[in-house]
């Protein structure tokens, strides 16, 4: 459902190059004292059962932060942020969707920040300075941060080379398709775009030789 949300979102002739969300840890962070609450709960009502056959209705009292932890992982689930061939887009939201997005052409500058253990399990925050009224799009521990910023830098530069070709806004040319085809094998091989996304590009400039 969150996929054929974001393709929705697209215009034409956009694709996606990268999608992340925040790291793994960050939920168990969130999580964590909701399920270990849970645990604690059954444990000591499973314990008691023997001695007081009632108290197995502690079971059902650990349901109540097990739905909070559902909760959070949906929340988890469902906030995404995407590198497109044009912008670089936060959805967040469950049933009520909320999309920021920013023009590459915008952006200015990144700062991304990684402690040593974001380096060890690849999480970082990023900080990307635009040209927008909000001025800085602020992700905070998100997964594969490198990746992320290495998908919307290359983006961008693909953007400038586009315009900077005569009749750039129009199309690519014939004698530019062999040039944009090892370009996407580059961001592929940089893990920016996946093996399907490449192959489904290739196809299409082929088709405009």
């Amino acid at each position: 459902m969150a996929k054929n949300y974001l393709q929705s979102l697209l215009g034409k002739d956009e694709s996606i190059l990268f999608i992340t969300r925040q790291h793994l840890l960050q939920l168990l962070r969130t999580n964590g004292i909701e399920l270990l609450i849970a645990a604690v709960i059954v444990a000591g009502a499973v314990v008691a059962a023997f001695f007081y056959p009632l108290a197995l209705l502690g079971v059902a009292a650990a349901l109540i932060p097990l739905a909070f932890g559902l909760g959070d992982f949906l929340n988890w689930w469902n906030r995404q942020y995407v590198v497109t061939s044009r912008r670089v887009i936060q959805i967040f939201g469950i049933f009520n969707k909320n999309v920021i997005d920013s023009s590459l052409e915008k952006v200015n500058d990144v700062k991304m920040e990684q402690s040593f253990f974001g380096r060890l399990f690849d999480y970082g925050d990023l900080e990307i300075l635009t040209a927008s009224e909000t001025g800085i799009d602020r992700f905070r521990r998100i997964g594969a941060p490198i990746r992320f910023k290495t998908a919307m830098l290359n983006a961008k530069e693909h953007m400038g080379q586009d315009e900077d070709r005569p009749g750039g806004g129009s199309g690519a040319g014939r004698g530019d398709i062999p040039e944009l085809i090892a370009e996407l094998d580059q961001l592929r091989k940089q893990g920016a775009i996946s093996e399907a996304e490449f192959e489904t590009k290739k196809r299409e400039l082929l088709g405009k030789m």
